[in-house]
């Protein structure tokens, strides 16, 4: 019998990989712009339902606090599942908790929906990159996680200024319409495009799985990584959520200007990041990360407490702003996951990812009780969100020093 040579095998795999691909950079984009979008239409959602920012400190914050608890338990039996079947029945979750969004009437049902939409969302990100580690090859996993990763720009660049437009033009239920309906459409291509992934289920080791927390929260290197996790985390969601809402109604923005601020952060940050990545790898991740840090206090300075400005100026602070906010996470991100030993870095990584999601969840929240809107309808006290937003960052800078790459 006649059997095909390898050669003609090779085309196929790559059609394949690269279907795969496509369909977890869909699910990372769709689940992106489900999180990011909650924030630029803050100035439309306090006015619609009359909340005060503390209320929106907490819809923000919602949709962090699920997906943190389901990421920590989801650590705990993920692993027993064909990566498959657990892939869609989040993912269809997902689907249902940003329908519920686009549906909800008012602000209790609304941010019920978004504990529902973080509980299923939170968990995808850590499962796609369990699948890609599944199913890619070590030489050519590094450019298909760059490629699955680029799904967060995409959704600064594309997902929220679309989101914004169609918010302005109609109503904020419209965005959630719109992404509910083309995940349904990423649900029927994951059905059909992505494989069975069974492997680890023979090779996994079993451990306890409390066993392994206990062993994670023994190793001080891996408590230091946590707490730079944790540090730079919250330094960012201090100031993040309210940028919308301050432009808004401190520096006059309009709401359809808010797509610009998005855009052209997103642009910025797709090369920075890269060439920062370069920067660490010449110069030491530790040094170029507390340079990062440092210089990132003076935008958030400048932007808590920007008076009204031309758009140009304001435009330029929010780049330089997000510029440098995503430059500390690309060095982060290289030492924690190089502060744990590969046997634990797994459960640890699912850990450290809902470590990410609480932490953004308690600034949000902490935020919204400081953050108080004037009679004018103006908001004060941003400028001591940025100042305490500093504060954080330079404890981060004092982490860092101490987390040491161990493999």
């Amino acid at each position: 019998m006649l059997q095909k040579s390898p050669d003609n095998l090779v085309p196929k795999q790559e059609i394949r990989e690269g279907l795969l691909i496509f369909i977890l950079a869909a699910i990372q984009f769709t689940h992106m712009v489900d999180f990011v979008i909650m924030m630029p239409l803050g100035p439309q959602l306090m006015r619609v339902f009359a909340i005060s920012p503390k209320e929106f400190g907490l819809l923000v914050s919602a949709y962090t606090f699920s997906a943190a608890i389901a990421g920590f338990f989801s650590a705990l039996f993920i692993d027993r599942f064909d990566r498959k079947n657990a892939m869609l029945v989040l993912y269809f979750g997902f689907a249902i908790g940003t329908l519920a969004c686009a549906l909800a009437p008012t602000f209790g049902l609304l941010l019920s929906a978004r504990v529902v939409a973080g509980g299923f969302g939170g968990v995808l990100g850590a499962l796609i990159l369990a699948v890609i580690g599944d199913a890619i090859p070590e030489q050519r996993r590094g450019a298909a996680t760059g490629k699955v990763m680029a799904a967060f720009s995409l959704a600064s660049i594309v997902g929220i200024p679309i989101g914004l437009y169609l918010a302005s033009e109609s109503s904020w239920h419209t965005p959630f319409y719109v992404l509910a309906a083309i995940s349904v459409l990423v649900l029927i291509l994951a059905f059909k495009g992505l494989p069975s992934m069974r492997g680890h289920l023979s090779n996994a080791v079993n451990h306890k799985p409390f066993a392994v927390l206990g062993a994670v929260v023994k190793q001080q290197n891996l408590q230091w990584a946590l707490a730079l996790m944790s540090t730079m985390t919250m330094a960012g969601f201090f100031v993040v959520p309210f940028i919308s809402p301050y432009m808004v109604a401190n520096v006059n923005f309009t709401e359809t200007d808010l797509s610009y601020i998005y855009l052209f952060g997103g642009l910025a940050t797709a090369f920075t990041s890269q060439w920062v990545g370069k920067l660490a790898d010449k110069y030491g991740k530790q040094r170029v990360y507390a340079f990062a840090a440092l210089i990132s206090m003076l935008p958030i300075l400048t932007i808590t407490n920007l008076p009204p400005v031309s758009h140009p100026t304001a435009l330029a602070i929010t780049t330089f702003f997000f510029i440098f906010f995503g430059a500390r996470f690309v060095p982060a991100m290289s030492l924690i996951t190089s502060s744990v030993e590969p046997k634990l870095r797994g459960s640890f990584m699912s850990i450290n990812s809902s470590v990410q999601q609480l932490s953004a969840g308690l600034a949000s929240f902490a935020a919204g009780f400081i953050v108080q809107e004037a009679a004018s309808g103006q908001l004060l006290y941003y400028n001591w969100v940025g100042v305490i937003s500093c504060c954080i960052t330079l404890a981060s800078v004092w982490v860092v020093r101490h987390l040491k790459q161990v493999g």
